[in-house]
């Protein structure tokens, strides 16, 4: 996906800058906006493969854009904060966000990032096993990218789509955080456990009666999590 859109989103323009460069010289097709009113038209327009959100914004923050974004796209987005506390963090991914990036960053942490989301959203478009997974009743289909529970489909981001068929392809096994943050997040460097839980979170909140008392996704306390016996249908 050397020719992915990627639209930049950020209001100091020499970081805009910095990261147009450094994802142009990875052959990466770059947009930039500089406020929210401006990033959400370059969204309708442009279609991006991915967005780099700054949360600090004029005009509309990013937590505001992230949320109209979501109400009509599940198009990867990787909030850009400078704000190192967790509620900032957690607010973004409670919104839809895939993943984020604390600053100050190196431009070439932000580029792997994009690169490891982008890896895993490919991988899924080019599934073409048509494998179903089911536990309870809940379906995934695979081919189709495709979230049903109780015969209604369930609309998930990519991040939440990955972590599910991850969990569901080794039901019935503990899986730690730090073993997810490597395979569903594509880290090979040292990852936010926070960020595992709230989307654990997020995901429980869209696929079970009570999120609070789960029967899909379950915790092992100290241990991680795991889902019950998968079937194939």
């Amino acid at each position: 996906m050397s020719r992915a859109k990627i639209l930049v989103v950020d209001d100091e323009k020499p970081i805009a800058e910095i990261l147009r460069y450094n994802l142009e010289q990875d052959g990466y097709e770059v947009a930039v906006a500089y406020d929210g009113e401006e990033a959400l038209a370059q969204a309708r327009k442009l279609h991006p493969d991915l967005i780099l959100l700054d949360i600090m914004l004029p005009k509309k923050d990013g937590f505001a854009v992230c949320r109209e974004i979501r109400r009509l796209s599940n198009v990867p987005i990787i909030m850009l904060t400078a704000k190192d506390t967790e509620l900032d963090k957690v607010l973004g991914l409670e919104l839809g966000a895939d993943d984020y990036v604390t600053k100050p960053f190196s431009a070439r942490e932000v580029v792997a990032r994009v690169k490891a989301l982008l890896r895993r959203v490919i991988a899924l478009k080019e599934d073409a096993l048509g494998e179903v997974l089911a536990c309870q009743d809940l379906q995934v289909d695979t081919g189709r990218m495709e979230v049903m529970k109780d015969g209604h489909m369930v609309e998930l981001t990519y991040r939440e789509y990955l972590l599910l068929t991850y969990l569901m392809r080794h039901a019935g096994f503990v899986i730690s955080r730090e073993k997810l943050l490597e395979e569903v997040w594509g880290y090979d460097f040292y990852g936010d456990e926070r960020t595992v839980d709230v989307t654990i979170r997020r995901l429980r909140e869209k696929i079970e009666l009570k999120p609070s008392e789960p029967s899909y996704i379950l915790t092992k306390r100290g241990a991680g999590y795991f889902m019950g016996k998968k079937r194939n249908v």
